[in-house]
């Protein structure tokens, strides 16, 4: 029997670090990983929480132009009846501007929201799947060896 299955017979290394060791070392880094990427799904999954958060702000700028436009409408229709063709096609003018502005708010709303869509850690997810694959790599190199 040689020196590297003498200890590994009695549960040592050639390093002097007991199994019991080791398998501390592993838990505690396994730990610190956890906590690294928990950290990173956070960061990341706040940034997708701000940029869902500007999608809203911009739909709800359409929402609100879209009523101003509802209103120009409707004093559209009370000055076509009372009035001749100058004012009304006044107000038709800027109620034709204040649709136009609402749909571009409402396009870059609906673009902001996709891009903040879906809201899961994908960088956080491929960290961990790639962790996992690390360590079931080196186990099974472990069990050949």
């Amino acid at each position: 029997m040689n020196a590297v299955t003498a200890n590994a017979s009695t549960g040592g290394d050639s390093t002097g670090a007991s199994t019991a060791e080791l398998v501390s070392q592993a838990a505690a880094q396994i730990s610190t990983l956890v906590r690294d990427e928990l950290t990173l799904a956070k960061l990341e999954l706040a940034e997708k929480g701000k940029r869902a958060g500007v999608g809203g702000g911009l739909f709800g700028a359409a929402a609100a132009l879209a009523l101003y436009g509802l209103g120009l409408l409707l004093t559209l229709a009370v000055v076509a009846l009372d009035l001749v063709w100058p004012l009304w096609l006044a107000v038709l003018v800027v109620m034709v501007m204040v649709f136009v502005a609402a749909g571009i708010a409402a396009l870059l709303g609906r673009s902001k929201l996709k891009a903040a869509a879906p809201p899961l850690p994908s960088d956080a997810i491929a960290g961990v799947e790639a962790d996992v694959n690390t360590i079931k790599t080196a186990a099974r190199e472990g069990r050949q060896s």
